[in-house]
């Protein structure tokens, strides 16, 4: 009955995919993964032709830095406790200082999140139920299972090239692409086809992603050549690379970015008397930090023009607050032009919106949201992810871009066969892994509440399934991707 009943809760997805025209053959055995496998353990919304010439008239000429709150919308309350300051702390105090004034939110959450010496993500593991949040790849092992067929289903119409370039953005653990490659070992043609890049700036979790995929380094022989790794889950080659540009290019490539765009900083902007202004992050005269808005045009008000104009005026209009990317902007340029010139496609899952997003930046510590300028380097930062400013700027690049989705997390994972494996795996099962694939099942596809929890209440199940989206970015020379059609 329970299986039933969470199958019922994806029922839309099942129609879909048992009435896709889309399906290969690729896809169909890719549904009949190995049963014995049990799962891991382990405000929106603006263009107004935005900002004409009148807002930037209305800005003083001087160069001068000044600090102005009088339009500064709800500043907000801190909790600190009384605690030495941390050394990020201190390091970003001093940025403010020897600048002579605030800097941008932007900048602030880029030095709390990667900080060489600092940063939230540089030096500890921060997902699971030990740390500050919980991604899909770590709920159940169906998720980077489902990503897998994708990858091989896109592999299957380019043409099933001898080589390919799979490239994973963020990484985390390394449990996506773990889950993948296992998933995929039954498949020699397209792992033995695989160059696995993992663009990843944290060395902590570097040596995670090394254990996690199980990966052996080649002696060195001393001739000069550099040392292989291989991941023994499929015998595929292994690289890690702190920048997307230093993946090599000339091969097509297959780019999977999850939760990856929603931590690239974001630029805010409040309407104010005089127009938009860009919310800034200062030090108040007790030494704590505090939002002030920019009396002056920034350089980012360049990229909020450009948004703007993607836009409908009457979106725009009803907003006070702004969030543009201009990284998010930049990435997926790089993305479009690699995929354009190399072949391949791009896929994109988080939660966003696909509009204009307003104020969504947010702080979790232990998986509770708190003030994002309490004790900066203690708690994630993330923001909604722009999709349609990802669809603008891909199509912008190239003729040979085409862009598909957004679509909810539990249409995509439930045209790719997410409800199959999960019958598959809890006819083989213990009671205690039937209980977790179910709750993960409903995490990954459900909307809210699991209706068929009975433990605690504070640990009840929320489904993501509609809350986080998927896009994907192809050259058109492989037609549609699955399962966009």
């Amino acid at each position: 009955m329970l299986t039933r009943h969470l199958l019922k809760q994806a029922s839309t997805c099942r129609h879909f995919l048992l009435n896709s025209k889309t399906s290969s053959p690729l896809l169909t055995k890719s549904l009949l993964f190995s049963s014995s496998s049990s799962s891991s353990p382990e405000s929106q919304s603006p263009t107004t032709t935005f900002v004409d010439d009148k807002v930037t008239d209305q800005y003083p000429s001087s160069t001068s830095i000044s600090i102005d709150r009088s339009d500064l919308y709800n500043p907000p309350d801190h909790s600190h406790e009384p605690t030495s300051e941390s050394e990020l702390v201190k390091h970003l105090k001093g940025i403010i200082k020897f600048r002579g004034g605030p800097i941008s939110v932007a900048e602030y959450m880029e030095e709390v999140l990667t900080n060489p010496k600092f940063g939230f993500y540089i030096s500890r593991d921060v997902f699971g139920t030990e740390g500050d949040f919980i991604t899909s790849p770590e709920v159940s092992q169906m998720f980077g299972e489902m990503v897998g067929v994708w990858a091989m289903c896109l592999w299957e119409q380019m043409g099933r090239p001898k080589q390919v370039n799979l490239v994973e953005l963020g990484p985390g653990r390394g449990t996506l692409m773990a889950d993948l490659l296992r998933g995929a070992s039954k498949f020699k043609s397209f792992t033995e086809s695989l160059r696995v890049h993992l663009v990843e700036c944290s060395p902590t979790l570097q040596k995670l992603q090394h254990h996690n995929l199980k990966c052996l380094d080649e002696d060195d022989n001393g001739d000069g050549v550099e040392k292989r790794t291989i991941s023994t889950l499929a015998g595929t080659l292994v690289s890690w690379h702190a920048l997307l540009e230093q993946v090599p290019s000339g091969l097509p490539s297959i780019i999977i970015a999850h939760e990856f765009y929603d931590a690239l900083p974001v630029h805010q902007f409040q309407r104010a008397s005089r127009g938009w202004c860009e919310k800034m992050v200062d030090v108040s005269e007790d030494s704590m930090f505090r939002f002030v808005l920019s009396p002056q045009p920034t350089p980012a008000t360049l990229y909020l023009m450009k948004r703007c104009k993607w836009a409908a005026p009457e979106e725009i209009e009803k907003l006070s607050h702004i969030e543009v990317c201009p990284k998010a902007m930049d990435l997926t340029h790089a993305i479009a032009d690699r995929i354009s010139c190399d072949g391949g496609g791009a896929l994109i899952i988080d939660y966003g919106l696909n509009g204009v997003v307003s104020d969504s930046l947010q702080a979790i510590r232990k998986h509770k949201f708190i003030n994002i300028l309490d004790n900066p380097g203690s708690a994630d930062l993330s923001a909604y992810v722009d999709f349609a400013s990802i669809r603008h700027t891909a199509e912008e690049v190239s003729a040979n871009i085409s862009v598909h989705g957004p679509i909810t997390q539990s249409q995509f994972l439930g045209a790719l066969g997410i409800n199959f494996r999960v019958e598959s795996l809890l006819q083989n099962c213990t009671d205690e892994q039937a209980d977790s694939l179910r709750t993960g099942y409903w995490r990954l596809v459900g909307e809210g509440e699991a209706p068929f929890w009975e433990g605690p209440d504070e640990q009840v199940p929320i489904g993501m399934g509609t809350r986080y989206l998927a896009m994907a970015i192809v050259n058109t020379k492989q037609g549609v991707p699955v399962p966009f059609q």
